[in-house]
């Protein structure tokens, strides 16, 4: 499991003094309100900044850091990832999982078959689709549904699932 979730990507600097315009890949942009610091991983180093100002710009969350006050000291920073530690991260609800947590993890259906590993989550606005790579042959879509998602084990590494009539091309 990932030690670090990925919460945003700075797509710009915002003004003068120092905010980022940050991308969020999380799906509750506001939980930015509540956190203190994120780590930035510059490619070279991590560094953990603490947050001192946050808002909201349509699609965009804005974040001041404590100590970055000039434009010149935010520049290097554009297409960062930043990252929360997983105590840190949101809590989860029931049958609710981080997709780092389940890329890579074993799909197998209720008569036992294995059918590959999940590659790539889609979110859509009614439920995930998991994108399940197969061996020769073509990806796998299987939608987060009680209905197919059986039982998701992230410690052990696998997914059952049942697939619905017409789901897998024979």
């Amino acid at each position: 499991m990932e030690e670090k979730l990925r919460v945003g990507v700075i797509s710009s600097t915002h003004g003068l003094r120092g905010e980022v315009k940050v991308f969020p890949t999380t799906d509750t942009p506001n939980r930015f309100q509540k956190m203190k610091e994120v780590i930035l991983d510059t490619g070279k180093e991590e560094l953990t900044l603490a947050i001192e100002g946050v808002k909201f710009f349509k699609k965009f969350v804005i974040l001041k850091f404590k100590g970055i006050d000039d434009i010149n000291d935010v520049e290097k920073y554009k297409g960062k990832e930043l990252y929360v530690t997983r105590d840190k991260a949101q809590k989860l609800g029931k049958d609710e999982y981080f997709i780092a947590d389940l890329l890579g993890i074993a799909v197998v259906e209720d008569n036992g078959r294995k059918l590959g590993h999940i590659k790539d989550v889609i979110e859509t606005g009614a439920n995930d689709v998991y994108v399940v790579e197969m061996e020769e042959k073509k990806d796998l879509l299987i939608p987060a549904i009680k209905q197919c998602i059986l039982k998701v084990d992230v410690e052990a590494g696998q997914m059952d699932v049942h697939l619905l009539e017409g789901l897998l091309e024979e």
